[in-house]
């Protein structure tokens, strides 16, 4: 009788950023097990990523909301999951919400952090070495493998990179829908200056501005991408450029960014989602750090394929939304220039 595989079920993060990174715990446990098929519970908008990742089965949305408790709802999706009899579950958030479902779902291994008094609900336990896993995708990836398993496992060159699949013919499609359809030819820049956890975070308008407008000189294209929140600042860029910019925010949907930043030469960013986005559809990145760190969420992409920018402040980084100063120097000081010089 042939073995079956194993069902995996992974608990995903809330957040565009991490739900890429996954992608690399997701690599590890299909080269361990590779008839394993992997599913994914997670919130809706993050379908359009699962799908462009090759070594996940499915995507299963998450009926509740971020944040909200909502038993009810979980007890019942809970239920419905032990018909597919899953062997396994990693949950990555480490809320106590998270580890609810796989527990409710009678799944015999459920494997996490400690994170909030989560005794019982998950019965293979880990401890947070913060010292030792610095990266988050190593805090990913090590849910994935044995206790035992070998610290030079966990090395930044021995993680397997996210890369999300793009077929070109979407992404053409995509880009002849916005009206750029020379995007290769142009060698497009794509700047995307959101930043949902805060303004300390987030790279000037003006500053977004002047690394447009030297592109724009030198005939390239320059996309805005970004989500509806994030479409005061996109006005102003445009503005400053006078409107020559293809200001796409909040116009795309999240598979149609990846479509376009796997055709962008560039992408300029702030610490965001888009960052890590742009990373794995294959785009040149250049990241800007303010009040985060590169150490914990460097994009995951080749060396060559990628510039940290950040300066050495003595606040710097300190992971608050907003400066504690108020003055945030830690970006305004990061000059264009700076950026421009990446830029080949």
């Amino acid at each position: 009788m042939p073995v079956r595989a194993r069902k995996i079920l992974i608990v995903g993060p809330s957040w565009v950023g991490d739900m890429v990174m996954a992608q690399s715990l997701f690599k590890v446990l299909k080269q361990a097990h590779p008839r394993a098929a992997l599913q994914v519970l997670a919130p809706p908008w993050s379908v359009q990523i699962l799908e462009r990742m090759p070594e996940v089965e499915a995507a299963l949305c998450m009926p509740v909301g971020h944040g909200e408790l909502n038993l009810r709802a979980r007890w019942a999706l809970g239920r419905r999951l032990r018909q597919s009899q899953f062997d396994r579950a990693i949950v990555l958030p480490n809320s106590l919400k998270a580890a609810l479902v796989p527990w409710f779902a009678n799944i015999p291994t459920r494997t996490g952090y400690v994170g909030e008094q989560r005794w019982g609900l998950l019965n293979d336990i880990r401890r947070l070495n913060r010292a030792a896993m610095p990266m988050n995708v190593q805090r990913f990836v090590a849910l994935g493998l044995p206790k035992s398993a070998p610290a030079a496992a966990l090395q930044a060159d021995a993680i397997p990179q996210p890369k999300l699949a793009v077929k070109r013919a979407s992404a053409n499609a995509t880009a002849a829908r916005f009206n750029l359809a020379d995007a290769a030819e142009k060698k497009a820049v794509a700047l995307c200056p959101g930043a949902e956890y805060g303004p300390a975070k987030q790279w000037p308008a003006e500053h977004f501005a002047a690394v447009a407008k030297r592109q724009l000189q030198q005939g390239r294209q320059v996309w805005l991408l970004g989500s509806q929140n994030d479409q005061a600042i996109a006005a102003r860029i445009a503005e400053l450029c006078r409107h020559r910019c293809a200001d796409l925010t909040g116009r795309t949907t999240l598979g149609q960014a990846i479509d376009l930043l796997s055709l962008a030469q560039y992408a300029v960013t702030n610490d965001s989602g888009l960052l890590h986005v742009a990373a794995a559809s294959g785009c040149h990145v250049i990241a800007l750090y303010g009040s985060s760190s590169a150490t914990f969420t460097p994009p995951l992409t080749a060396r060559g394929r990628r510039d940290c920018l950040a300066l050495p402040l003595h606040c710097s980084p300190c992971f608050q939304r907003t400066c504690r100063f108020g003055h945030v120097n830690c970006l305004n000081k990061l000059s264009p220039e700076r950026v421009l010089a990446q830029i080949k």
